[in-house]
C-alpha cells in the first residue's frame, strides 16, 4: 500500500510536528541597533555556499530583529553549544530586553556570545520572503569556531539537546 499526498492537507500543527522529527543546529543571530544589541534565538540556519563563503538564516517576517538586519545589511552568529541551552531558551521567547543579564562583546561592531562552538560575522546580499518567514543570503566576513570542547547544540522532538556520534 502506497500512500499518497493530498495537495493542501497539512495543516500548520501537522507540519510542525513532522519537523520536529528533524534534529537541527541552534544559534543566535544578533545586530545592533545603534548602541542597542537584539538578537533572537534560530534552528533555520545552514551553509549555503564554499566559495564564496556564505549563509542562510529564516527569521520570521513580524521580528524586530528582521528589520534591524534589513537597515544595517549585518549580523552575527552565535553557533551555540550544549552549555548554552539557556541562552537558547531566553532568546526565544519574544522580547527587547533579552541581553538583560547576558554576558556579551562587541566582535565587528556585532554582539557575541562568550563561549559559542562558532561565531560568524556577515553581511546580506539578499532577502527573499518565502511565506511567513525571510531567508537571508549573507556573504561570511569571518567565521571563528570556537574552543575545543563544546558539542553543539541541538533542537529536536521540541526539546535542546546534542548530536552523539555512532560507534563505527
Amino acid at each position: 500500500m502506497t500512500a499518497t499526498h493530498l495537495p493542501g492537507t497539512a495543516t500548520p500543527q501537522v507540519f510542525r510536528d513532522a519537523m520536529a522529527t528533524v534534529a537541527s543546529p541552534v544559534a543566535v543571530v544578533t545586530a545592533m541597533d545603534g548602541p542597542r544589541p537584539h538578537g533572537t534565538t534560530v534552528s533555520a540556519f545552514a551553509s549555503l555556499s564554499l566559495t564564496p563563503p556564505m549563509v542562510l538564516v529564516s527569521l520570521d517576517n513580524r521580528s524586530q530583529l528582521l528589520a534591524i538586519i534589513r537597515r544595517t545589511g549585518r549580523f552575527g552568529l552565535n553557533i551555540l553549544g550544549t552549555h548554552q541551552a539557556g541562552l537558547a531558551a531566553a532568546f526565544a521567547r519574544p522580547g527587547r530586553d533579552k541581553f538583560d543579564d547576558v554576558i556579551w562583546s562587541p566582535s565587528a561592531n556585532l554582539p557575541r556570545l562568550p563561549g559559542s562552538a562558532a561565531w560568524i560575522t556577515a553581511e546580506v546580499d539578499d532577502c527573499i520572503t518565502a511565506g511567513d518567514h525571510t531567508l537571508l543570503l549573507a556573504h561570511v566576513r569571518a567565521a571563528e569556531p570556537g574552543e575545543e570542547g563544546p558539542k553543539p547544540l541541538t533542537y529536536h522532538q521540541r526539546s535542546f539537546g546534542t548530536h552523539t556520534p555512532l560507534a563505527t
